[in-house]
């Protein structure tokens, strides 16, 4: 038998132990202004299924969801990367919306080939169209951007890489070293350091699955960061620290949960904004995710 003379460099394909990041948790205080400034003017849809009261709604975003608890708005530290199937068809809808939000903070603007965006409570969207840096994505959440402390970008890298085992790299950002926490196949966790002062945390999250549940589990727990035993399938944490030192050096609650979750991979009805009653064509209500 002939031996195999082609090499490759099998890390490449390395995916890590947190699988996905599944969704963002930001208070609102509005679900009015809430749904036309998601729903209407980024063109997202609601989940028909889960928290269909004015409690809380869920936004889906290709395999990915916002939810948005009514209570003190929260705002993220940082930028949400947006994946959508058509920035022209974005633009319009904005302009649609900014009359009934206009005494919010709401705000748009074209940027380096994207469109930043503004929510009604002070949320940064940087919303891009669909491309092969992203695994064929064709609407999601790619990657959250936290502006972070500096000093701190390779003690978070760290913090991933042995505690949450996530592969993760220092890498040279905008504005200076930026961690980056690669996150199943085509989404990173991002921490990039900022001279500016760290806004005060406010209680927002992030939703992530683990392959392997019990080991960061056991290390956080160690550490005393285990701050909320959820279930069976469910833990969060709040703090990161740098292994090495101990030192805290961000706080990000993180609603950490097994690949047994019952919500593991469920099915997102995403709808096409572009139908209207004007246009609509039969079979045409869904939109493919990519």
């Amino acid at each position: 038998m002939a031996i195999p003379t082609r090499t490759f460099d099998r890390t490449m394909q390395d995916v890590g132990n947190v699988l996905a990041l599944e969704h963002l948790n930001v208070c609102v205080p509005d679900q009015q202004a809430a749904t036309v400034f998601y729903i209407a003017g980024l063109g997202f849809t609601r989940d028909p299924y889960v928290s269909v009261a004015q409690d809380n709604i869920w936004v889906n975003i290709g395999r990915q969801q916002i939810h948005l608890p009514t209570r003190e708005p929260q705002v993220f530290r940082g930028e949400i990367g947006l994946v959508v199937p058509d920035l022209d068809a974005l633009k319009r809808r904005l302009d649609v919306v900014g009359g009934a939000l206009g005494e919010t903070s709401f705000a748009w603007s074209v940027s380096d080939g994207g469109v930043e965006v503004t929510g009604p409570w002070g949320n940064i969207f940087r919303c891009v169209e669909a491309s092969e840096a992203f695994g064929g994505m064709r609407i999601g959440v790619p990657y959250v951007r936290l502006w972070v402390p500096q000093g701190t970008a390779e003690g978070i890298a760290r913090f991933y890489r042995e505690v949450m085992g996530a592969p993760s790299a220092l890498e040279e950002g905008a504005a200076g070293p930026e961690a980056s926490v690669q996150v199943g196949t085509a989404q990173t966790l991002r921490f990039a350091e900022s001279a500016a002062p760290t806004p005060a945390y406010d209680g927002h999250h992030v939703a992530i699955y683990t392959a392997n549940f019990s080991g960061p589990h056991a290390q956080l727990q160690g550490r005393g960061l285990v701050t909320e035993e959820s279930n069976d399938h469910q833990y969060r944490f709040v703090t990161i620290v740098d292994p090495a030192s101990g030192e805290t050096l961000f706080d990000l609650e993180h609603e950490v949960r097994s690949v047994t979750h019952p919500m593991f991979m469920r099915p997102l009805v995403n709808r096409d904004p572009g139908n209207t009653l004007f246009n609509y064509a039969k079979g045409s209500d869904a939109l493919g995710i990519g």
